[in-house]
């Protein structure tokens, strides 16, 4: 009987990262669909959108699994808040996963404009759907974009850690999810030229695979021919381990109290 709830728990969990996800993909992926083949908005919206994405996610699936929503931050609650490492690889493909419905649902509802803009489905209007160095046009290499990368996620998490840590100024009133999005519209202002601010694997790899599906055949290159897709996977993983850090050791061993103590708290006790 134990053994079932504990599997109803990981379920849900794993369905509220799956939705939560999903959320934050409509919103992104679905305003640069408008601003790149429609031609509505600009860079301020994007970053707004993907802001008020993470935002809504959040709000969505906090209560159930902590919503995460982003393996690489869901590996540095693992390895600095004792996260169960039995649930990383299922929410990480949870994850991926609603991130990959999503991008389906922007590519089918944006078929029409994305072929009047790009007949030929090329790295034109890629971006829609994940990233490349440079967005596309810029001269940023390929590890140029892996170093932003790093960067990019190391604030993010290290934000992250910040906002949600109770003996810290923690936000009031439910509030952390909208100080979160706030920090992703940030980031997106401010880090969105060498690599556009993937900053989560889940985010540039599940709609990668989705439009790779449904006709763009160089997804997983970038505009060298080289391939890219691993890049936003990887990156993202070792700046969310060096910005949990920096907070940890820089930070959070110099406020009262022993442990980390976190809101919303990643769902443990189901472990």
């Amino acid at each position: 009987m134990v053994r079932n709830l504990k599997a109803r728990g990981l379920s849900g969990e794993l369905a509220a990262e799956f939705v939560g996800t999903m959320i934050l993909i409509l919103f992104g992926c679905g305003v640069v669909a408008q601003v790149v083949a429609g031609g509505i908005g600009d860079h301020d919206s994007i970053a707004w959108a993907w802001g008020l994405g993470v935002t809504l996610g959040v709000y969505v699936a906090s209560r159930i699994s902590g919503a995460h929503l982003n393996p690489a931050v869901t590996i540095a609650l693992a390895v600095f808040q004792g996260f169960s490492w039995r649930k990383v690889a299922p929410y990480a493909l949870a994850q991926t996963a609603g991130a990959f419905v999503a991008a389906l649902l922007v590519r089918w509802n944006y078929t029409e404009v994305l072929h009047a803009k790009d007949p030929g489905l090329t790295i034109k209007t890629q971006g829609v759907f994940s990233t490349l160095p440079g967005n596309g046009t810029l001269p940023v290499s390929d590890w140029g974009a892996f170093r932003d990368q790093v960067i990019g996620t190391a604030i993010l998490a290290l934000l992250i850690f910040a906002i949600t840590d109770l003996r810290n100024t923690a936000p009031a009133a439910n509030l952390a999810p909208l100080i979160v999005g706030f920090a992703v519209v940030g980031i997106g202002m401010a880090w969105g030229t060498n690599a556009g601010y993937a900053i989560n694997p889940a985010r540039d790899f599940g709609p990668r695979l989705a439009s790779w599906l449904t006709g763009y055949d160089t997804a997983f290159t970038d505009q060298y021919g080289y391939p890219y897709w691993w890049i936003p996977i990887v990156a993202p993983v070792v700046g969310a381990l060096i910005g949990a850090a920096i907070y940890k050791y820089a930070v959070a061993r110099f406020l009262p109290g022993d442990e980390l103590e976190t809101v919303p708290a990643p769902a443990k006790d189901a472990a």
